[in-house]
């Protein structure tokens, strides 16, 4: 595909999905953006615009180049319009289920040559290269959020994953402008292994009264020298994923040291989500 074009398809048109697509189609692809429902389409396709609007108010974008990107994105509700595409990377719901019940059906709808990425965070790609049939042509691209400003991308092998499509991925990443980084198919693979943990504990810090989160966020961004405390990160991402990553580790590593403290379970049940619900260890107003 280096040096090529080809059509690229985005299942799930949520933040992560939104951010993909706009990054390939900044760098010159058209690409397919699919949901399963038009509204979760539109509000992607809102999130592409207000991020463009963005650049070109700082003035790192022109406002023809904005429109141009625009117009590289279709979006559709049916899967059978990622036919003909080389490449589709899946950004979904981080349930293991949902993902190979996806990738079961782009297995039966793609051309045999095409390959199959998963944005997952924390889920073997072992499983759901298993479940499309083509393990060979399956690999994982673990974007950072947000998508078009962040460079690093994990590049997970599966264990049947060739060499062709490993090398192949790797340079597409560096065409979008990213950093990719090898990584082997393990539970949270290094970034979420490394970070669930600590904003675990940090929530461990609320829970038993340590401080208070804007204490706790403080403490290491002046401390540690970090961008984003762990409970303003943990609302960027969502408690809710926080939590799914935390199940994905305890149940893969076996280890009780990553066991989901008892106060974020407590809070994804009661809808308190973060950034996205407008309350979690912090409250959100409209556009903020």
């Amino acid at each position: 595909m280096s040096g090529s074009k080809k059509p690229i398809g985005v299942v799930g048109a949520g933040t992560m999905g939104s951010g993909i697509a706009q990054v390939f189609a900044a760098t010159g692809f058209r690409v397919t953006l699919v949901d399963v429902e038009q509204r979760f389409l539109d509000r992607g396709l809102e999130r592409v615009s207000s991020s463009l609007d963005r650049l070109v108010k700082k003035n790192t974008l022109a406002p023809d180049s904005r429109d141009a990107i625009r117009d590289r994105i279709t979006t559709s509700t049916d899967r059978n319009a990622l036919a003909e595409h080389h490449l589709v990377v899946e950004a979904i719901v981080e349930k293991l289920e949902a993902k190979r019940d996806l990738f079961q059906e782009l297995g039966r709808i793609l051309p045999e040559e095409a390959l199959l990425a998963s944005n997952t965070s924390s889920i073997s790609i072992t499983e759901l290269a298993t479940a499309s049939g083509r393990p060979d042509c399956f690999i994982g691209m673990h974007f950072m959020n947000p998508v078009p400003l962040m460079n690093l991308v994990e590049v997970i092998r599966g264990q049947d994953t060739s060499e062709t499509t490993f090398q192949e991925v790797m340079n597409l990443a560096r065409a979008l402008g990213k950093t990719p980084v090898a990584v082997n198919d393990y539970p949270g693979f290094v970034s979420n292994r490394v970070l669930l943990p600590m904003i675990n504990e940090a929530i461990f810090s609320v829970m038993e009264g340590v401080a208070e989160p804007e204490a706790i966020d403080t403490v290491m961004k002046l401390g540690m020298n970090h961008p984003m405390g762990p409970l303003q990160l943990a609302d960027f991402i969502g408690l809710d994923v926080c939590l799914d990553i935390l199940n994905v580790l305890q149940g893969g590593l076996g280890d009780p040291k990553y066991r989901p403290c008892p106060l974020l379970k407590r809070m994804v049940a009661a809808g308190h989500l973060g950034r996205k619900s407008g309350r979690g260890f912090y409250t959100y107003g409209k556009g903020s």
